[in-house]
């Protein structure tokens, strides 16, 4: 499957107006956002667990990156609430599943092969005080991307121009992008060269933010089952 896999041409899915696809365990089901490759793919996704499902065991040998958006995530290195991002690099393996159900935002195969940085966060307790109506944390930075989180009050705007492309996914609240509104749940990625100018609706908006990293970005090339 390519879905949103031309890497050169903007693209947006406003997540919560598309339908439930199921995954190939019960009571797992996913809204992909870009995929390249089958059921092993590298792939973008906000994937939701119902309460009591679970996924086998499994090794992501392309690395897994998430945020859980809602209620508990969990396996077996613990449990993972609402606001937490998950680095999960290529070797590394575990057991998904949700007591209570949740819902997940997920990048599967897009890691460095060398990468053995594993870690979990708080994102909002990594803030820095705003500026401009802008506060920021640095989840992740490394030669092939920078990762951030951003909390903007109301009317407040985040500009980007990194190289490299930009992608983004809108947590909370909404924000203005040209003439079309983004809100909870929309992802909007652009191509190298293509500058970022969001600014926050009335009440603000919080919202992830990768960029850099499209140059790098490949098929799977070995077998990653989730």
């Amino acid at each position: 499957m390519d879905l949103n896999a031309d890497f050169n041409t903007r693209a947006i899915v406003h997540s919560n107006q598309i339908e439930w696809v199921p995954s190939p365990m019960p009571g797992v089901d996913r809204r992909m956002l870009d995929r390249i490759g089958g059921e092993v793919a590298r792939a973008t996704s906000i994937v939701r667990y119902a309460a009591g499902s679970h996924f086998s065991e499994h090794t992501h040998t392309g690395g897994e990156e998430f945020i859980v958006l809602d209620g508990v995530f969990q396996d077996e290195h613990g449990d993972y609430p609402a606001g937490t991002y998950v680095r999960n690099p290529p070797t590394t393996a575990h057991t998904p599943r949700s007591d209570q159900g949740c819902t997940i935002f997920v990048k599967l195969w897009q890691f460095d092969m060398g990468d053995r940085n594993q870690f979990r966060l708080t994102m909002d307790d990594a803030l820095g005080a705003p500026v401009d109506g802008v506060a920021t944390a640095q989840l992740h930075r490394d030669a092939r991307e920078t990762v951030t989180y951003s909390a903007l009050d109301s009317n407040a705007t985040l500009t980007n121009t990194d190289a490299g492309g930009i992608e983004v996914l809108i947590l909370e609240g909404g924000v203005q992008d040209s003439d079309e509104v983004l809100e909870k749940g929309a992802w909007l990625r652009l191509p190298e060269g293509a500058p970022l100018s969001l600014t926050a609706t009335d009440g603000g908006a919080k919202l992830w933010m990768k960029t850099g990293h499209l140059p790098h970005a490949k098929p799977p090339v070995a077998g990653d089952n989730s």
